[in-house]
């Protein structure tokens, strides 16, 4: 849907629900479908039964970072105005750094009644830029190694091993590089984190004038390591080739393996691992505008969102997603059964120290530049 037509409908169910109840919320969000219809369609529903009058609309603006630089582009418009039209953002990391150095979001979330339950440092920081206060995370989505027990008894702990291992077994892990998937290009974050040198620097900032230019090893490493394993056309080239058993481990979302044996698509006995020191993951963020229309009801709705009780429903059971607040809060509203399935092979403290952040921009941009001229050759 072109995106002014999705803003101009947004907008007209907004003054056709005025004219009928107390408050309506307007939510934007960026990702791909599914995340319009959970809010359209349960998170919106289950908050309108707790706010009798109030009605939730959201509109969709697309995947990917496309989708986040259309919501700033819509309320970068109206930064002249004394009010603006969407009352509740949900972005990616590198939008929310951007609009937060515009002046463009609020400073809320200390405010929020769910604000102690989070703990990771990306409600912290957002690709370099301190977004402490600015965001609440939706959820988390964390890259990991995928890898087939019956093949690999000892599966490699370490980027140093798995590429000590890659030799001794080529043709046996695979992965999409830097095309297709952002599990493939997490994987090469990390591998750039293991052996840079930079890791604290690439992942927080600031930019250094000239870093590439220290990077020449790891690079060439990195190019040996390809020599001997199989490139995916993807994410989900990853996958089917491991149930294919073509390739026996490859970097993958966590959330799509658990949805993929969920549905049948993968074989049950594979297994997850995250490799030493870490690998990134990344996550959607709830913002409120500065100049919201509907900044407390904004408030009053992303702290139920961000609720144990719904991150339970609403997060993990329905996408697989990891909570945006501390899993420990959340435990409490899942089985024991459900959250053996989410921590199964990578437990919480596992994900707690190697559950990494993803490049600061520069940084994201640089090594992906850098990858096209030094390795994908």
């Amino acid at each position: 849907m072109n995106i002014r037509i999705a803003f101009a409908s947004l907008l007209a169910a907004s003054a056709l629900a005025t004219s009928v109840s107390a408050q309506t919320l307007n939510v934007v969000t960026a990702g791909d479908t599914n995340m319009v219809d959970y809010i359209n369609d349960y998170l919106g529903p289950k908050f309108e039964e707790s706010h009798p009058g109030v009605t939730v609309r959201a509109v969709g603006t697309g995947p990917g970072d496309g989708g986040s630089q259309a919501i700033f582009e819509k309320i970068n418009a109206q930064k002249d105005k004394d009010v603006w039209d969407v009352d509740v953002a949900v972005v990616h990391q590198r939008m929310a750094g951007q609009m937060v150095q515009d002046g463009l979001l609020a400073n809320y979330r200390d405010g929020l009644t769910t604000a102690k339950l989070v703990t990771r440092e990306t409600a912290e920081n957002a690709l370099g830029v301190n977004v402490s206060g600015y965001v609440m995370p939706m959820f988390h989505s964390q890259i990991a190694i995928a890898y087939n027990p019956d093949v690999i008894a000892t599966p490699p702990q370490s980027y140093e091993e798995l590429a000590k291992w890659v030799k001794e077994n080529p043709g046996k892990f695979g992965y999409n590089g830097i095309t297709g998937g952002m599990a493939g290009v997490g994987f090469v974050f990390g591998w750039m984190y293991a052996f840079s040198d930079m890791a604290d620097e690439i992942r927080n900032g600031p930019w250094v004038d000239g870093a590439a230019d220290k990077w020449a090893p790891a690079l060439a490493s990195l190019r040996d390591f390809n020599q001997s394993v199989v490139m995916t056309p993807g994410n989900a080239g990853t996958l089917d080739a491991m149930n294919r058993g073509e390739i026996a481990m490859g970097p993958v979302w966590m959330d799509m393996f658990y949805t993929w044996v969920a549905d049948g698509r993968l074989n049950p006995n594979l297994k997850l691992m995250i490799l030493s020191p870490g690998m990134p993951g990344q996550p959607m963020y709830y913002a409120v505008p500065a100049k919201a229309a509907q900044a407390d009801l904004a408030k009053e709705f992303i702290a139920f969102a961000t609720s144990p009780a719904v991150q339970a429903e609403g997060i993990v059971r329905r996408f697989n997603w990891f909570p945006g607040i501390d899993p420990q809060n959340v435990k409490s509203e899942l089985t024991d059964a459900e959250w053996n399935r989410l921590f199964a092979d990578v437990a919480p403290e596992t994900l707690a120290e190697r559950g990494w952040s993803m490049p600061q921009a520069k940084y994201f941009a640089a090594i992906l530049e850098a990858y096209e001229k030094n390795v994908a050759k």
